[in-house]
C-alpha cells in the first residue's frame, strides 16, 4: 500500500492527524533545512558567536557588611568597662576622663551630690561656671531655685535626692553640649542611675531627656506625663535656669513636681 493510499484511508476512517515518530519528523526536518536557500540558513561564524556570547542576567550582588571603625569600636568598649564600675571606680574614672576636648578648659568634673541610694534622682545639663568652680551641681541661683522646689516636696539634696549633669564637665562660655560630647559622657550617667537606682527620675532640659529618653521633643510636649528609662518613671520639666528666664512657666513646674511625688508614693518609698 502507498503513502498517499494509506493516508486517504486512515482519512476515511476519521483516525487523521497521523502520528510520526520523533526519529522521522528529525530527518524530515534536517532534509527540509539542507533544501533551504542558503541565505536563510545562518552563517557558521553566526551560529559560534551565538552560542559563545554571553547571556545577560540580572544577578543580584550582596556586598560584606563594613567593619566597625576602630573609633566606634573603642567607644563600645569604653561603655563596657564603664558599666562593670562600682561607684568608687565610677568617680574617679570620671575625675580623670579625657574622652572629648571638654578635658582640655575644665576647672574640674562635676560627678554629682547627694545621697547614692536616693529614691528620687534630678538629672541636669551640663555644668556652668558655678558648677565648674566648685565641682557641684546646681549651684548659684538655679540651685538656689531648684533646692526651693525640692523643699517644697519635702526633698533635699543633703537626704533623699541625687542630683547630677548630663555632662561632668563644662562646655566653653557655657554653650551646648554637642552630639559627641553626650555620646561620650552618656556611659557615665547609665552607670550612675544603675547605681542609685532610683524610684524616680526628674529630668530638667531638653538635653537631659535626649540622652535619658532618646527624644528630641520639646519639653512642653513631654511635661505632663510619665515616661519610661529603663523601668524607672520619669517626670520631664524645665531647668531651673530656663525659670529664672520664664516666670510664668514656675507653675507648670510645680505641676510636674507634684507629679513626681505622686508618682514616687504610688511605687512606694
Amino acid at each position: 500500500m502507498s503513502a498517499l493510499t494509506r493516508e486517504v484511508i486512515f482519512e476515511e476512517l476519521d483516525l487523521m492527524p497521523l502520528w510520526t515518530r520523533r526519529e522521522l519528523l528529525e530527518v524530515q526536518a534536517t532534509e527540509a533545512a539542507n533544501e533551504a536557500p542558503a541565505e536563510l540558513a545562518p552563517a557558521p561564524e553566526a551560529r559560534v558567536q551565538s552560542v559563545l556570547a554571553p547571556t545577560k542576567r540580572h544577578v543580584t550582588v550582596e556586598r560584606a557588611a563594613e567593619p566597625p571603625a576602630p573609633q566606634a569600636l573603642d567607644r563600645d568598649s569604653r561603655a563596657r568597662e564603664i558599666a562593670l564600675m562600682d561607684w568608687d571606680t565610677l568617680q574617679t574614672a570620671v575625675a580623670s576622663c579625657t574622652a572629648c576636648e571638654l578635658c582640655k578648659s575644665r576647672s574640674q568634673t562635676v560627678f554629682g551630690v547627694g545621697q547614692p541610694d536616693a529614691d528620687w534622682l534630678v538629672v541636669g545639663e551640663a555644668p556652668g561656671a558655678e558648677e565648674d568652680k566648685q565641682g557641684e551641681p546646681f549651684v548659684g541661683q538655679a540651685g538656689k531655685l531648684l533646692d526651693n522646689m525640692l523643699a517644697a516636696v519635702d526633698r533635699s539634696r543633703k537626704e533623699n535626692v541625687f542630683i547630677l549633669n548630663t555632662l561632668k564637665c563644662r562646655p566653653p562660655q557655657n554653650r551646648n553640649p554637642d552630639p559627641t560630647e553626650l555620646a561620650l559622657c552618656a556611659p557615665f550617667l547609665h552607670r550612675q542611675v544603675e547605681l542609685i537606682k532610683p524610684k524616680v527620675i526628674l529630668a530638667t532640659g531638653r538635653f537631659a531627656v535626649q540622652v535619658l529618653l532618646g527624644r528630641e521633643a520639646s519639653i512642653s510636649s513631654l511635661r505632663g506625663k510619665l515616661h519610661d528609662y529603663r523601668g524607672i518613671p520619669v517626670v520631664v520639666t524645665y531647668h531651673p535656669a530656663y525659670l529664672l528666664r520664664n516666670m510664668p512657666d514656675k507653675i507648670k513646674a510645680w505641676r510636674d513636681l507634684v507629679l513626681a511625688r505622686k508618682t514616687l508614693e504610688r511605687v512606694g518609698e
